[in-house]
């Protein structure tokens, strides 16, 4: 499997994210595909940009940084896709702790479009009683800070 277009794919999603575009992160997924945030809050389909809309009108959102951690194949047109994150605020040049997750994709190849989201987890990464985790959680991404 080429896990080059699984990783393009989670590339333009977090893109579309830190541009605030929620059409352009809704367009990634297939048209069951499901999106599960932060919050625990759930979205499907075209409801994902419905979802975002008041989001990213409302409140400054934070921008993601990324490292994927793996790409597994699953079968011959799918793909899990793990990767840490972090977030750096608005107006702000280091990462919030409080707001690392671990981010799980699962991607299908369509014939006809392409990669297409079937699943998109964010997980809080709280490491509760491991603060050594949430440091290296952290510590992992801050080369990646612009």
């Amino acid at each position: 499997m080429d896990e080059s277009g699984v990783r393009d794919l989670y590339v333009r999603l977090l893109d579309a994210w830190n541009s605030r575009d929620p059409d352009a992160f809704a367009s990634l997924f297939a048209p069951d595909g499901t999106s599960v945030g932060f919050d625990g809050s759930v979205a499907v389909g075209q409801g994902i940009a419905e979802h975002l809309r008041p989001i990213f009108s409302d409140h400054p959102t934070a921008a993601y940084v990324a490292q994927v951690r793996g790409i597994r194949p699953i079968g011959g047109n799918a793909a899990l896709l793990q990767a840490i994150v972090g977030m750096v605020p608005p107006g702000q040049h280091e990462l919030n702790p409080d707001t690392n997750a671990h981010q799980t994709l699962v991607a299908e190849r369509d014939p006809d479009a392409g990669w297409k989201i079937v699943l998109f987890q964010n997980t809080p990464a709280q490491y509760h009683g491991h603060p050594e985790l949430a440091a290296a959680h952290t510590a992992e991404l801050e080369p990646l800070v612009r």
